[in-house]
């Protein structure tokens, strides 16, 4: 059987097809540009589907498709009358125009409650709770003809299919969806004035739906988790990093923590019942091409492995602060920014290389730290994935075994094996996972980092406060 995972990312849409080995054996990536003024971010909702229309077209045309699941980012809202058509275009999950409205539902329940039936620490304006009682203030026209509300996943399921549901990864952040009891979350739905008869059957991730175009369709999972499960990171003791132009820790989890007033990393519903935390950090990679284009524009990224390469670990005394969008895990800040310490006369742009990879490597050991994670091996995804110096960095900054992924379309393949579960092609997401082909692996060398990260450690409590 030939399995299609689709990935709807930010900004672009990538349709990956698989066989049952989880060979690879056709990929498709198509962009789109969203429309944006100021905190407001929207996109035209049929549009979506007429990009994920084209792209599963494309791919009957050459190859056979036998099951599909989808993954999407988790809080872009789509409100439609009750035949699926759009009330108004989609509210993108960066949208930030309802920070009255989170103002609002912050002071009436509280963070300790919002997170403790939620799991998510702190209210903000991109919960669909948010945005939704938005509307409702703000568009009560609109308000009046919404019947059907959908995240981004659930209307293209209602697109293909006709079924009105969604799964409970997805809903993990619109903070109405109660990860402990698997149901919506009354008082939050009586405090926006929203009827649950206008939300989706919930359902688990991998359960088969219905059919499109004689393609078995299945639920999949928000965009992280899909990631996590095409990475293999379904046990206890893995955790996968994503070094793209930001950094994501993503790690399985028993329970629910215990809440924690200066905690902000959120805890999610994981594909198998259970939960996951992520930790970000807004630059990562970005820091990396931020250096390049501003100081090194005639090299490329591997030139740059090679320069950062003669560079004795530590970088001679070089300390890097990576905040060039402010500081968010473990120590939120967004007023902080980024800056070179310790520098003399004898330092060189090789210097400035090495720093910047070692600062993004203590800031992934810092978060492990908080996190208070037992890792015994780090996935690594993204475009830092490619570095092999930079993973050593890694690996020898954390202490544990590194490993890189032979596909880097990890998301996709989460869809693949959801699709796969749901059709009987695997007998569950944990045997799919022992098919997934691991690149390189790294393991710590003996390269001594102690002194570069609480050198690390003390810049950040001086600069970062």
């Amino acid at each position: 059987m030939n399995l299609m995972g689709i990935d709807m990312g930010t900004t672009s849409v990538k349709t990956v097809l698989f066989n049952e080995k989880l060979e690879e054996l056709k990929r498709l990536c198509a962009d789109y540009t969203l429309e944006s003024k100021g905190d407001i971010i929207e996109f035209e909702a049929e549009k979506y589907w007429d990009i994920v229309r084209t792209e599963v077209d494309k791919i009957l045309a050459e190859l056979e498709v036998d099951a599909l699941a989808i993954d999407t980012q988790c809080e872009t809202l789509i409100l439609t009358d009750e035949n699926g058509v759009p009330t108004r275009k989609a509210i993108v999950w960066l949208d930030n125009r309802a920070t009255a409205e989170a103002a609002m539902i912050e002071e009436h329940f509280g963070r300790q409650k919002v997170y403790e039936v939620t799991g998510q620490p702190e209210v903000t304006a991109t919960w669909p709770a948010c945005k939704l009682l938005w509307v409702k203030r703000n568009e009560p026209e609109v308000w009046e003809k919404t019947k059907k509300v959908f995240l981004l996943e659930d209307y293209i399921l209602y697109k293909m299919t006709g079924k009105f549901v969604t799964e409970k990864t997805l809903q993990s952040s619109t903070i109405y969806f109660d990860i402990k009891n698997n149901s919506w979350w009354g008082e939050m739905l009586d405090f926006i004035g929203l009827d649950a008869a206008k939300l989706p059957e919930l359902l688990d991730s991998g359960v088969y739906i219905g059919d499109y175009k004689g393609i078995k369709v299945a639920t999949g999972a928000m965009d992280q988790v899909s990631g996590a499960i095409g990475a293999g990171v379904v046990e206890k003791g893995i955790v996968s990093v994503m070094t793209g132009t930001t950094m994501v820790i993503f790690t399985p989890y028993d329970d629910v923590p215990a809440y924690d007033p200066a905690s902000i990393v959120p805890c999610h519903y994981n594909y198998d019942g259970k939960y996951c935390l992520l930790s970000w950090s807004p630059t990562a990679g970005m820091a990396l091409k931020w250096l390049k284009n501003a100081l090194c524009e005639n090299f490329s990224f591997r030139e740059l492995d090679e320069i950062a390469k003669e560079i004795a670990p530590g970088s001679d005394g070089v300390t890097f602060l990576p905040y060039l969008c402010g500081s968010t895990m473990p120590k939120y800040n967004p007023a902080a920014r980024g800056s070179f310490t310790g520098l003399t006369t004898e330092h060189t742009r090789a210097h400035f290389v090495r720093s910047v990879m070692e600062a993004i490597a203590c800031t992934l050991r810092s978060n492990l730290e908080y996190l208070n994670l037992e890792a015994t091996e780090i996935r690594a995804m993204g475009g830092g994935a490619t570095s092999p110096l930079w993973c050593q960095i890694k690996s020898d900054m954390t202490g544990k075994k590194l490993v890189t992924l032979k596909n880097t379309e990890t998301a996709c393949l989460g869809g693949a094996i959801l699709a796969g579960v749901a059709t009987g092609v695997f007998p569950s997401v944990v045997d799919a996972c022992k098919l997934i082909e691991v690149g390189k692996s790294y393991e710590p060398k003996g390269d001594d980092y102690t002194e570069c990260y609480e050198r690390y450690q003390r810049y950040d409590s001086i600069l970062n406060v």
